[in-house]
């Protein structure tokens, strides 16, 4: 699996990763000290909107081009807007419409690079779930060290110094990607609307994907999307070390993953989400610092497998040819539920204690957990792969 090509793709997410991990915490402390929740969930909400905005297009540009080129451009984006705001934060309270600015480009970025990641992935190695979890194991390292690092960076250097080392580490993962050779696909000609129908064909025939995001819906709006915004004010001056424990189980959970290939992955992977309902419900209860580190700990665990067992499913059941676009897709109403989620967020205080509200994500996690168990199509699908579409034609890379 090490060849040159993964190795290479396996630096760049991971120096990309270990930003990524850096700005929720970033984020929540910087923003949310000049501009509250509020201002924290709309940053957020309005990064996830204009990420799903163009991920669709994203997918079919992918398909055409390889999703190598379009994730070196996504990154030169992501060194410039984070640069920016950095800027930005040497006047100490930056302008609330250029931090919203910075979110839609930023967002926009990451909305076409997010479905190029799966399609990679196959491109680099000929193992994909163990390729996925080792990938899942470098994520969870960089969310064991960088909400810990963010938190004492912010109370050190301050928010410049972290919004600069998260340009940079966009700036390493493109160098990287520049480095790395694969096939670049041929494909036939067609119009954008002809690729993004058929990109949508192949995900309305998989009944276990489309099921999964519809239940992703409600877990983004009513678990994921608040879940930053509500339990870092919750938790306060510990979250940087509350994350570094989630990071530490989603390494426990990738290593599983690596060892572990069950007949059924979905009904494995959904069985171990139930694990997850220890991060909302620790917060809700106001434990204290050792246990809500074990609660993020086992839900760290909890969510890397299904993310293995469900990324894993994915690459294997689409084809080659398509697959970009059927991410684009998936990826696409997976977050859709978080936009909305994050921008409620604020308002929803106004309503409903924090802590009540995450006990009630609590409660929607053995929902969606239910849910996931009881649908027969995502209960029964096996690791065999499913015939769709044709192969690539692929070229060598320039």
């Amino acid at each position: 699996m090490w060849t040159r090509s993964f190795a290479l793709y396996f630096g760049a997410r991971t120096i990309s990763l270990l930003g990524d991990a850096m700005m929720p915490v970033a984020s929540a402390l910087a923003i949310g000290k000049v501009y509250g929740i509020a201002g924290v969930g709309f940053v957020l909400a309005l990064w996830t909107a204009s990420a799903v905005l163009v991920m669709l297009f994203g997918g079919v540009v992918a398909d055409r081009i390889g999703p190598r080129r379009l994730m070196i451009g996504a990154d030169v984006v992501r060194v410039v807007t984070q640069a920016v705001v950095a800027v930005a934060f040497l006047d100490g309270a930056p302008p609330f419409a250029l931090l919203l600015a910075m979110a839609f480009l930023s967002g926009m970025a990451a909305g076409v690079f997010e479905p190029c990641v799966n399609g990679m992935v196959p491109l680099v190695a000929e193992d994909a779930q163990r390729a996925n979890a080792t990938l899942k194991i470098a994520e969870a390292v960089t969310q064991l060290v960088g909400p810990a690092l963010a938190g004492i960076l912010v109370v050190a250097t301050g928010p410049v110094f972290v919004y600069t080392v998260d340009a940079a580490t966009f700036l390493v993962s493109a160098v990287c990607l520049v480095l790395v050779r694969v096939a670049v696909p041929t494909p036939e000609p067609s119009d954008v609307l002809s690729d993004l129908r058929r990109g949508w064909e192949e995900f309305k025939a998989r009944s276990w994907m489309w099921s999964v995001i519809l239940v992703w819906v409600f877990w983004g709006v009513l678990v994921v999307g608040p879940y930053v915004p509500l339990s870092s004010q919750v938790i306060g001056a510990d979250y940087g070390w509350v994350m570094a424990a989630l990071g530490l189980g989603t390494v426990l959970g990738g290593l599983v993953a690596i060892r572990l290939k069950p007949r059924r992955p979905l009904a494995a992977g959904a069985v171990a989400l139930i694990g997850y309902v220890a991060v909302p419900l620790s917060v809700a209860l106001g434990l204290p610092l050792p246990l809500l580190m074990a609660g993020h700990l086992l839900g760290g665990c909890a969510m890397a497998f299904w993310s293995v067992m469900w990324s894993t499913t994915v690459q294997t059941q689409v084809a080659p040819d398509v697959l970009n676009r059927v991410n684009a897709y998936q990826v696409a109403g997976s977050v859709a539920g978080m936009a909305v989620g994050q921008a409620l967020a604020g308002p929803v205080t106004a309503l409903v204690e924090p802590r009540v509200f995450m006990l009630g994500s609590a409660l929607v996690t053995v929902g969606v957990v239910t849910a996931l168990l009881v649908i027969g199509p995502v209960r029964r699908l096996g690791r065999r792969p499913q015939a769709s579409g044709s192969g690539p034609v692929t070229v060598p890379a320039r």
